[in-house]
């Protein structure tokens, strides 16, 4: 089991969201804490992003690295999909 952990970036968006959105990212978040390399919505990312993973939720894009040494997921970013990549 992973423990995760969230930037600033990433919390400030989880804190802002909608009550709905935020139960659903509580549900990815176990998810991933659970296996962070397999499900059909985990992506590996490249370009800027390379060693990142992204899981997709909707129009929301979690965008995240593995540390297994620590046995941790770091959230970098979570934000809706047209801004994840610019």
């Amino acid at each position: 089991m992973y423990s995760v952990l969230l930037t600033d970036v990433a919390r400030r968006f989880y804190e802002h969201a909608e009550t709905a959105l935020q139960r659903r990212l509580d549900r990815c978040f176990r998810l991933l804490a659970q296996d962070p390399f397999r499900h059909p919505n985990i992506k590996l990312l490249r370009a800027q992003w390379t060693g990142f993973r992204r899981f997709r939720l909707g129009d929301y894009r979690i965008v995240y690295a593995v540390d297994e040494a620590r046995q941790m997921l770091i959230v970098a970013v979570i934000a809706h999909r047209r801004e994840v990549y610019e």
